[in-house]
């Protein structure tokens, strides 16, 4: 089983190659979009700003073969960033995003006790039909988060955790082999490898 890991120029890459190779995983970090025709399962990771995101996965002419992908039937991982790039827009300069899942993302707003970014452990409050992704892991588990933005899905359906930061916010959403995470499964320690080796399981 091959999986790729997506370089389009940002995000902490060699952390989740390190982890799935850890797992015992043929994995390979590509930035060539016959990687991904080829790939039995994608990873798309990413900590940065969205519109230098988008402009790195145009640049490398890996728009069409991503979304090509996510109707193949084969699983994809989105990862913090990988996540927000699912959705038609983010607050962040208003750069149009992959549009997968209708919604925005939007910046965390200040207040008190809340600090933006929101960066540490947190716990994610799985919902009773999550997924095989989350199969041994217990509701209200602690993830490693690290991101100012969060996605507002229009289609609730889609959420599969939840997290409080000020206010509750979709930290897990799937659909159909759609998914993705909005904390770092790859420095989350055991059960983030836990996660990963379910992801690959899929």
């Amino acid at each position: 089983m091959k999986v790729t890991v997506i370089d389009y120029g940002l995000g902490n890459l060699a952390s989740v190659y390190n982890a799935l190779t850890f797992l015992g995983v043929d994995a390979k970090v590509s930035a060539l979009p016959q990687d991904i025709d080829k790939a039995d399962k994608l990873v798309l990771p990413g900590v940065g700003a969205f519109g230098n995101a988008m402009a790195g996965l145009h640049k490398r002419g890996l728009i069409e073969p991503i979304k090509n992908f996510l109707t193949s039937g084969k699983a994809y991982l989105g990862i913090c960033l990988g996540l927000q790039l699912l959705f038609e827009q983010s607050e962040e300069g208003g750069v149009k995003g992959l549009g997968i899942f209708k919604g925005e993302v939007k910046r965390f707003q200040a207040a008190s006790g809340i600090k933006v970014p929101h960066i540490g452990w947190n716990t994610v409050k799985l919902k009773a039909d999550s997924s095989k992704l989350t199969a041994d892991i217990k509701d209200g588990s602690y993830f490693y988060f690290d991101h100012s933005y969060y996605a507002s899905p229009e289609d609730t359906g889609a959420i599969a955790a939840n997290t409080e930061y000020g206010i509750n916010f979709a930290s897990m959403i799937r659909r159909d082999n759609v998914y993705a995470v909005q904390f770092h499964p790859e420095r989350s320690q055991k059960l983030g490898l836990k996660f990963l080796e379910n992801f690959i399981k899929l």
